[in-house]
């Protein structure tokens, strides 16, 4: 078996599977990666195929030493800190920078979780039920020690309701249900996934236009919360839209491009013209190293307008993923737009999950 395979994927749904028989396991919130080890050779393979080796140097070494010398599993990417999962601290890793990501792998090293196995020996598994693959690979990693990791399993779907609720504050993304008898197909979307969602009204500050709308299509809202100070904060963006959607909102938003950089919230954005970096409140289009090359320019808004929008999870202040669009709120003032309305989790402490380890 030789890279690049494409990862198996995940078709989303909106709650746990009650027909059926089903394995289910915790969602990590990582970069996902398969293993692939023939001998001293060690590859990290990223979810679009590309080598993921040269960001994760500290995870080289205990992979060679501790798995078979002809394998290949499939993971996920993980790094854990103060008892929940950082995305952000992952982001950093992937640096052009080999002294900087050297310098982070010693300072915040990345665990690797593992829920697959593809192949053992000369043995190709893919085309083995998922029940078998998963006790091979209990087997395969019973004296696994930090960095590795295997992944907690239940057939128990009162169990898996348990983790979807308790664990979301480690910063876990959800539950994944996979058939129990169900082979390794890659690029295909034969399990499901269960991720958190809620709702939560923003401020609408600003957007931007849709890269093939010639500034007649919007491509996403800018979304604001005010925070215990009365500071208006960027919080992330909504996007997908159709595109007769998308020429709809650009003429409904028309009114309020009027004037309104004047007394705007972010007008010290708009006339800087540039990135403000790693501040704690980043000015929104601006530019980092994980945009490079996209237009990020962005046109504000009167903030007067306010959207119900739909969410998974907070990434500190902002939201994690790009939220979706519910509805209008034409009868909420945007002042009503706090972080207050928030749902906040307790974090739950990985060590249920990790052991010992980190």
């Amino acid at each position: 078996m030789n890279p690049p395979i494409p990862p198996m994927l995940a078709k989303r749904v909106g709650e746990l599977p009650m027909d059926g028989t089903w394995i289910f396991e915790p969602k990590w919130d990582g970069f996902r990666a398969l293993v692939f080890r023939d001998g001293d050779e060690i590859l990290i393979q990223s979810r679009d195929e590309k080598s993921l080796n040269r960001y994760f140097p500290e995870l080289l070494v205990p992979l060679q030493s501790k798995l078979p010398a002809r394998c290949v599993l499939d993971g996920e990417i993980v790094i854990a800190r103060s008892g929940a999962l950082d995305f952000q601290a992952l982001q950093l890793r992937i640096h052009p920078a080999a002294s900087r990501v050297r310098l982070l792998s010693q300072e915040i090293p990345a665990s690797i979780v593992f829920f697959d196995l593809l192949c053992d020996g000369h043995r190709d598994l893919r085309g083995t039920p998922f029940q078998r693959r998963r006790q091979e690979l209990e087997s395969l990693l019973s004296s696994a020690a930090p960095p590795m990791h295997l992944t907690p399993a239940t057939t128990e779907v009162s169990v898996a309701a348990d983790w979807f609720r308790r664990f979301e504050g480690a910063g876990l993304d959800g539950v994944i249900a996979k058939p129990i008898s169900g082979t390794y197909e890659p690029n295909k979307r034969v399990m499901f996934k269960v991720k958190h969602e809620r709702d939560c009204d923003c401020v609408v500050a600003g957007f931007r236009w849709h890269k093939k709308g010639e500034r007649t299509a919007v491509g996403s809202l800018l979304l604001g919360l005010f925070d215990n100070t009365g500071a208006l904060q960027h919080v992330g963006v909504c996007a997908s839209f159709t595109q007769v959607n998308r020429q709809e909102l650009a003429e409904y938003l028309g009114p309020y491009r009027k004037d309104a950089l004047a007394a705007h919230p972010w007008k010290h954005w708009a006339e800087a013209g540039s990135a403000i970096g790693e501040a704690e409140h980043r000015m929104p289009g601006g530019q980092s190293r994980w945009s490079q090359g996209k237009d990020l320019s962005w046109e504000p808004l009167r903030p007067e307008l306010v959207v119900e929008v739909a969410y998974d999870h907070m990434q500190g202040r902002r939201f994690r993923h790009t939220a979706q669009f519910r509805r209008w709120r034409t009868d909420k003032k945007p002042s009503d737009c706090t972080y207050s309305q928030l749902e906040v989790v307790p974090p739950q402490e990985l060590s249920a999950i990790f052991g010992g380890g980190r």
